[in-house]
C-alpha cells in the first residue's frame, strides 16, 4: 500500500468520505499513514502513529517513497513542543504555522532545516523533553499551556482538542505513544490504588452508568485534574471524580488512575 505524510498543519480525518461526515481524528504536520482504501476523491487512511483508520480528502495524501518511509522507520524523529512553531516551504519561501505534537524528520538541529520527499523545510521553535527525571514536570507543564483551549471532538490541537485528544497529545510531546482513545488509553500502565498516591502525570479516567470510559484527564496534583471539558481547564477530582470548581458540582466518575509513565 502507498503512504502519505502531512505537509501541512492539520489534515482533518472524518469517519466517512464525505464533507458532511464526521471529524474523528486529525493528522498533525509530519505524520505518516498508509493508504489502505480510495474512492472518489477519497483515501482510507491509517495512522502510522496509533493505528487510527478514515477519511481523509486525496488532495491532502501527499504520497512519499517506500524509501522514504524505511528511513524515517529507523531513525527518531523530533516532536514540536512549543504551542505554535513556525515552519518555511524554502521552495517557495512559503511559511506557515503548527502546533505541538507535530512530527519534524530528519531534523538538522544546527540548521533547522529538514526534508519531505524533495521538499526542504525550514523549522524554528523547539522539540523534544529533557530527560525521564524531568518527564511529569514536562507532562504537567504543556497540558497546563493548552489552557481553555476549546473542546472539539476529534481535535488534537490548541485551537480545537477533545479529552483522549488531549492526553494523547501530551504525551506525544514527552516523548510516550498512547492510543487515541480513551477506551485504548485505560489498557496501558498500572492502576493506582487511591486519588492519594497518585502523581502528576498519571492519567485518569471516567465511566458512565453502563461502565464505558467516556473521559480521561491529567493528573496535576493529588486533587487537581487538567482536561478537556468544554475547554481545557482545571478542577478538583477525589475518589468521587471531577468536581466543577465552576458550577460546584460532580461532572465525571471516576473509574480508575493509570500510572503509564514508566
Amino acid at each position: 500500500m502507498p503512504f502519505g505524510i502531512a505537509n501541512i498543519s492539520i489534515i482533518p480525518v472524518r469517519s466517512e468520505p464525505s464533507e458532511k461526515s464526521e471529524m474523528i481524528t486529525q493528522i498533525l504536520f509530519g505524520e505518516h499513514f498508509e493508504i489502505i482504501k480510495t474512492k472518489d476523491k477519497w483515501c482510507k487512511i491509517k495512522l502510522v502513529f496509533d493505528n487510527y483508520e478514515g477519511w481523509i480528502d486525496s488532495k491532502l495524501s501527499n504520497l512519499v517513497s517506500d524509501k522514504f518511509i524505511e528511513k524515517l522507520s529507523s531513525k527518531p524523529s523530533y516532536i514540536t513542543s512549543e504551542i505554535f512553531n513556525l515552519i518555511t516551504l524554502l521552495s517557495k519561501n512559503s511559511p506557515f504555522w503548527v502546533p505541538a505534537g507535530c512530527t519534524i524528520p530528519f531534523l538538522n538541529k544546527k540548521t533547522g532545516v529538514f526534508k519531505i520527499g524533495v521538499e526542504d523545510y525550514q523549522f524554528m521553535g523547539t522539540t523534544g523533553y529533557k530527560n525521564s527525571k524531568e518527564i511529569r514536570e514536562t507532562i504537567k507543564n504543556n497540558a497546563i499551556n493548552y489552557l481553555n483551549a476549546p473542546y472539539l471532538w476529534g481535535g488534537r490541537n490548541p485551537f480545537g482538542i477533545d479529552c483522549s485528544g488531549f492526553s494523547q497529545i501530551i504525551y506525544k510531546i514527552a516523548g510516550i505513544s498512547i492510543p487515541r482513545d480513551a477506551s485504548k488509553q485505560v489498557k496501558k500502565g498500572v492502576a493506582v490504588n487511591f486519588v492519594n498516591e497518585s502523581l502528576p502525570g498519571d492519567l485518569a479516567f471516567f465511566d458512565n452508568d453502563e461502565g464505558e470510559i467516556i473521559h480521561v484527564g491529567i493528573m496535576l496534583n493529588k486533587n487537581q485534574i487538567i482536561h478537556a471539558s468544554g475547554k481545557v481547564r482545571i478542577d478538583l477530582i477525589d475518589h468521587q471524580g471531577i468536581f466543577n470548581v465552576d458550577t460546584k458540582r460532580y461532572t465525571h466518575k471516576l473509574r480508575v488512575i493509570k500510572n503509564i509513565i514508566k
